[in-house]
């Protein structure tokens, strides 16, 4: 097993520092050529290595890698290749193509614009992806798994969304709670939506070190005014890795999970709030296939305004944390 750990800051680190040594000035992707490049394919996957387009274009198998075959909790395979979008002239890598390709034959792709590229390209390739995802659900998880691992620079542009939140007007205050619709696990192993739970119900909560679930009577739920909250959004994998001769096998376990900025969370490092938490930190989180307790890794963190809701946190009679999503989080 790989752990996922190790592959956010370090490639974040060496893909820049290596775009900048053998691209000085990289010559960004433009708009028609985006739409253009949408049109050129790859007849076989397993054999077409270098093929040239237009006589001006090239995609190039990305550094020789063997593909992914990506099997997440739906038992699903999907399939994963990645190519160099190379324009002949300067012969200046200005994309990278992403072939999708799902356990029908059903074949998806998009193509990662380069770091320098504008930003309405880069809004091209958000709704694109966003299209695709609809179709082909948890398709953004795989790909950003993927791109995690080989474009780390790219994978930063797309953890928000393009968004900045110094930008976007949000509460960030004292109150320290969850959004409505978060899922919490039941003392009968059961899912209720936070904003339902009542006084008197049970809920699981998780001995931090032990790891030994039990149940436990919610005291009160507490209801905060409704604002446009700051939220910090985290999704947790969980990835086991094995290669082949021919291919890269991951199975894929995920979970997301939102909550203020300030909410504490226990981290394999120790407590934090959810807004200090890092990218390769690693959250206990429950693992409904094997019904055991596991480390999940951070994948992707974001930060957004939420609209205006109420949020809302449990006060438990006993325990210190309570399972949101499955993962597990701290009692206010």
């Amino acid at each position: 097993m790989r752990n996922l750990l190790l592959i956010f800051c370090l490639l974040y680190v060496t893909a820049t520092a290596s775009a900048q040594q053998k691209t000085p000035n990289p010559r960004p992707l433009t708009l028609d050529e985006y739409t253009k490049a949408k049109t050129y394919t790859i007849a076989d996957l397993d054999k077409d290595t270098y093929v040239k387009f237009d006589g001006a274009y090239v995609l190039d198998r990305y550094e020789s890698r063997k593909p992914y075959f990506i099997t997440g909790a739906d038992n699903l395979k999907k399939r994963v290749d990645l190519y160099k979008f190379v324009a002949k002239e300067g012969m200046q890598e200005i994309g990278l193509m992403v072939f999708y390709t799902s356990e029908t034959g059903k074949r998806y792709q998009a193509l990662v614009p380069d770091f320098t590229a504008d930003g309405k390209v880069w809004e091209a390739y958000f709704q694109d992806i966003d299209d695709i995802n609809k179709v082909e659900k948890n398709f953004i998880l795989k790909l950003s798994y993927v791109l995690s691992k080989e474009m780390s620079f790219q994978q930063y542009k797309v953890l928000n969304g393009g968004k900045d939140m110094k930008e976007e007007s949000a509460t960030y205050g004292n109150d320290i709670c969850f959004p409505g619709d978060e899922m919490v696990t039941m003392g009968n192993g059961a899912k209720k939506l936070l904003k339902d739970i009542k006084s008197g119900d049970e809920v699981i909560t998780i001995n931090p070190v032990t790891h030994q679930p039990s149940a436990t009577k919610v005291k009160e739920l507490t209801v905060h005014a409704a604002k446009n909250y700051a939220l910090t959004q985290l999704v947790l994998v969980s990835a086991t890795e094995k290669n082949t001769a021919n291919a890269v096998n991951v199975n894929l376990r995920a979970k997301v999970l939102k909550a203020t900025p300030n909410h504490p969370m226990l981290t394999k490092q120790g407590s934090a709030k959810m807004g200090d938490i890092a990218l390769g930190q690693q959250v206990l989180c429950l693992n409904e296939q094997t019904g055991k307790y596991e480390t999940y890794t951070v994948l992707q963190k974001s930060e957004h305004g939420g609209g205006v809701q109420n949020v809302y946190n449990i006060v438990a009679e006993q325990g210190s944390t309570f399972l949101m999503n499955g993962v597990m989080v701290m009692q206010k």
